[in-house]
């Protein structure tokens, strides 16, 4: 019986071997400059730095202030100040002794342009309108920028969810690489046991065992040792796109509170899937974004249409104009110099479009708008019913995956300690041995694979339903793996 155990141990460094190699798996040493978090403080990490977070809030800012300089408009829409600085001529063939309010009825005096007679001029005017009644136009413009920004806050949430999605998803494969990598060291245990126990027993010269099996067993070594390099990379790789998602120095090592993947703590609601229906119709920002377009659509129908009516409106404006030195200017109701003086126009002003066909065409284009904001809303209505469907079901899924593959790793380890038992007594059969080895390890890898479906499928439907980033902002998203440092 001596032969057997080796035996059975080569067998299952080959079971493991192929049945790891399917996942990225290795732990790398630890650096000094190392980040331990948790799921939620990954996901709070790389929400505050995400530059695609930061790109659609950027958009929500230019959304406000758009809707800022709305409101802004509805007051003195018109206030502006203009001046403007020349030359003036000075004035030739003054008759001596004329005053200077009486010049502008001699006929002879004329203004000099020569060189040495020019003189400084300004003008300055301050005009000031005042909208009245525009029928719509203002207060459709400004209701229209106002749900502009509730659309790009829309796309703002819209976009964190699937960062906090992703962020999760690279979180749980690292979790898993890990998980899958202690099995993998098992292997390599085994594989040194096998080839020390074959070496004692061809040493002492046991005919049950021969140089065959030794070669068998280096070239599993072998095996074995290019799966270790292309573990050692995929969890480099694994921990590099934790650490860029989360835009830490590559200096930094980023790993998880715990090495352990546990099952996340979620109960499915008792109302299933029509809750999370229900659910998503209320916080998915693709629901509040086309809400929010529609709204805006339909004012800026209301725009379009009041350019069917007049806009009337208050205007006034005040001009100086300043020559130095100045030049004689009449004090005369009906004879200005436009070089000199003060003016002023006040009163209300009417202005109607004229052209109803292009005044037409325009709420047309408005109205079309509209409909595809609207036929955009029932879409996105019923792709959030999918996509929480699926997101449930294959939840539903993932859960009994879990606890089947829990079930069988307690199966397989009460059959391996069973053959043992037997194998230990002397009536065992190594083939049966073998196989609940190979069938404990492979359970084992099997659970932590489906725990890390599972967990994932609880972060997609929390997406789905759009209560992700709430649950991670309150802390009420649960993480088993989280432990205090």
């Amino acid at each position: 019986m001596a032969f057997r155990r080796p035996l059975f141990l080569l067998l299952f460094c080959c079971g493991m071997a192929g049945g790891v190699s399917a996942q990225p798996t290795s732990v790398g040493t630890a650096s000094p400059d190392t980040m331990h978090l948790s799921l939620t403080e990954a996901i709070e990490k790389a929400l505050s730095v995400s530059p695609e977070v930061d790109q659609r809030r950027a958009q929500r800012r230019f959304a406000s202030a758009r809707s800022d300089q709305a409101r802004a408009s509805r007051f003195l829409t018109d206030l502006s100040f203009s001046a403007a600085s020349s030359f003036a001529p000075g004035i030739d063939n003054v008759p001596a002794g004329t005053p200077d309010d009486e010049l502008y009825l001699n006929p002879g005096v004329t203004n000099d342009w020569s060189i040495g007679a020019l003189r400084p001029f300004g003008r300055a005017e301050v005009v000031a309108q005042q909208p009245l009644f525009t029928f719509g136009e203002l207060s459709g413009n400004i209701e229209a920028a106002e749900h502009g920004v509730a659309v790009e806050e829309a796309r703002v949430e819209q976009k964190a969810l699937e960062v906090a999605a992703r962020t999760g998803e690279i979180y749980y494969n690292l979790l898993l690489t890990q998980a899958l990598d202690r099995l993998a060291n098992r292997t390599g245990d085994v594989i040194d046991r096998a080839k020390k126990e074959i070496n004692r027993l061809l040493e002492e010269g046991d005919e049950s065992v021969d140089q065959a099996d030794l070669f068998q067993t280096r070239l599993t070594e072998e095996e074995y040792k290019r799966r270790l390099v292309q573990i050692d990379q995929n969890m480099k790789t694994a921990r590099s796109a934790l650490r860029r998602q989360l835009f830490v120095p590559d200096r930094t090592t980023v790993a998880a509170s715990s090495d352990e993947l546990q099952p996340l703590d979620f109960s499915v609601h008792p109302d299933s899937l029509a809750y999370y229906i229900e659910l998503g119709m209320q916080n998915r920002p693709e629901v509040d974004q086309a809400a929010a377009g529609i709204e805006a659509r339909e004012a800026l129908v209301d725009v379009a249409r009041s350019d069917y009516f007049p806009k009337i409106a208050f205007q006034a404006s005040l001009s100086q104009s300043v020559t130095l030195p100045p030049r004689p200017n009449p004090d005369n109701a009906f004879v200005g110099d436009s070089f000199m003086g003060t003016g002023t126009r006040t009163g209300l002003g009417v202005e109607l479009d004229l052209n109803f066909g292009q005044t037409q065409a325009r709420v047309e284009q408005a109205q079309a708008e509209l409909n595809e904001v609207k036929h955009q809303q029932t879409a996105a209505q019923q792709l959030v019913r999918f996509e929480v469907e699926e997101a449930y079901r294959n939840l539903l899924v993932a859960k009994a995956a879990v606890e089947s593959r829990d079930r069988a790793t307690t199966i397989s380890g009460e059959w391996l300690r069973t053959e043992q038992i037997d194998f230990d007594l002397g009536f065992g059969d190594t083939e049966n041995l073998v196989k609940a080895v190979r069938a404990s390890l492979e359970a084992e890898a099997r659970y932590v694979e489906a725990v890390k479906q599972y967990n994932v499928a609880v972060l997609k439907l929390l997406r789905a339903t759009g209560t992700l980033t709430d649950r991670v902002k309150r802390g009420t998203l649960v993480d088993s793996t989280a432990t205090t440092e």
